[in-house]
């Protein structure tokens, strides 16, 4: 009486690249993401186990903790620093975070 028939409308033709154009910007955010983040991650990676699996006795290295010193003794997973005369540590490879060139600890 007072409310009047409701009647359904014929759906509108779909847009068929509708769906693709939604997803779009999440494609182009994952892109960029890679580009500027994950990659060059990648590759800080990928030059630090280099770096790590050509330490050899008697190079300078700098751990991340900040400690310098001289390796004495390198193993499959941790490595012998010699940080003062007499005075060994054992750190695990992953731990040095830099090789300083020849004759660095002298100077300092």
């Amino acid at each position: 009486m007072f409310i009047s028939n409701a009647y359904a409308q014929a759906a509108a033709g779909g847009d068929p690249t509708g769906g693709l154009m939604g997803m779009l910007p999440l494609i182009l955010m994952f892109i960029v993401l890679w580009f500027l983040m994950i990659r060059p991650q990648m590759k800080r990676a990928k030059e630090h186990k280099a770096m790590v699996s050509a330490l050899a006795k008697g190079d300078e290295v700098v751990t991340q903790g900040g400690i310098a010193g001289r390796v004495t003794q390198v193993g499959d997973n941790f490595l012998r620093i010699e940080i003062a005369d007499n005075v060994n540590i054992l750190v695990q490879s992953q731990a040095v975070a830099t090789v300083l060139p020849k004759g660095t600890l002298k100077t300092l």
